[in-house]
Parts: C-alpha cells; structure tokens; sequence
C-alpha cells in the first residue's frame, strides 16, 4: 500500500475513533460551536510534532531487527484497534455530559492530546517506522503520508463539530455507528498491510 493511501487510512480512523481529544471536541462543540471545537481539533499540529521528532530519534537508534519488531508490534496494535473498534461501535452514542467551560479551547485540546498515551503509542509503534519507510522511499512520500493523515485527522474532527453543533440535523446516532464500523474495519485491514510490509521488508521478499 502507498505511504500516501496508509497514511489517509489510518487519519480517516483515528478521526473518527472515540478517545479523549474526540470527546473533548465534542463537548467544546456542543457548548460553545463550531469554531471552538475547530480550535481544539487543531491541536494535534502543535502536539504530535515533537512526539513524532522523538519517536523517530528512537526508530532511527534501534537496530533494523529491533525495528522491525516495533513495526510487527505497531500493525498487532492497529489490528486490536480495529477489533475494538468494531466490538463498540455497536454501543456508541453521541451524547455527552454536562461539559465544563473552558477558555483556552487550543491549548485544551494540546494538553489533552499530549497527555494522552493515544498519540504516543501511535507514533511510536506505527506512525514513525512508517514514515521513516516512506522516507526511504523519497521524501515526497513522506510528506504525502504526514499530509494525508493529518488532513483526515482534523478534517473528521471538524466535519463532526460541524455536526455537532449545527444541533446534530445531519448527523444520527445510526450514521455514527456505521461511521466508526467502517473505519474499525479500515483500521482492521491497515493493521495487516503493515505487518505484511513489516515481513517482506525484514526478509526482503
């Protein structure tokens, strides 16, 4: 698969994905609308950019067996991902609590993100062995996987703030649920497109 086409896959399921960044773009959403769940759906731009500088300095120190390794972790991770996603997604809701005001709606969703072990694992376990991969391949693809996961990424974060706070007219519960099925599935798939690639770049098959 195309560093560009994986990178656009795995953006279209972790946008959509429940965790701690979605739930906190909702709520802001709900509460203040679009342009502030918009402000904390950005905040990955900020954040993921020294924790993708650092998970590569540690891809880049590893020995290749070593990586490769993380790389056939990351794709069993991506895989759990997928299974979970569909095993809940039955059970999804689009109703929030109560949510709290907050002023710093960017700087929320930074320290949310940040903090959260999400990002951490994905950058290290699939998103750096695969963007160093796509390095090697030229940088181009590189930067076309950075662009087709974080346009996606965010994209979906904002097309749900979108939803959320136009009072949830376009958006309902059922087409949610297939919303997150269909990207369970996608992660599902993803996870063993890199494990694959994982394999034949170990062994060069």
């Amino acid at each position: 698969m195309p560093p560009e086409l994986l990178g656009l896959s795995l953006g279209l399921a972790a946008g959509i994905s429940p965790g701690p960044l979605l739930s906190l773009v909702m709520r802001t959403s709900l509460e203040r609308g679009f342009w502030a769940g918009v402000r904390v759906a950005l905040s990955p731009l900020l954040t993921d950019a020294p924790i993708i500088a650092l998970c590569l300095m540690i891809v880049n120190a590893l020995p290749t067996s070593f990586a490769a390794l993380l790389g056939l972790i990351g794709g069993a991770f991506v895989i759990y991902l997928g299974i979970e996603g569909i095993k809940t997604a039955g059970h999804a809701s689009l109703e929030q609590p109560e949510p709290v005001k907050q002023s710093q709606d960017f700087l929320r969703g930074a320290l949310v993100n940040i903090l959260s072990p999400h990002p951490w694992l994905f950058w290290l376990g699939i998103g750096a062995p695969t963007l160093h991969n796509a390095y090697q391949m030229g940088a181009i693809h590189a930067v076309g996987f950075l662009f087709g996961f974080f346009s996606l990424l965010i994209g979906m974060k904002i097309g749900l703030a979108f939803l959320i706070s136009s009072g949830k007219r376009f958006l309902t519960p059922k087409s949610y649920k297939a919303a997150l099925y269909f990207s369970s599935i996608l992660m599902f798939l993803a996870g063993f497109v890199l494990m694959l690639e994982t394999l034949r770049n170990l062994f060069n098959i």
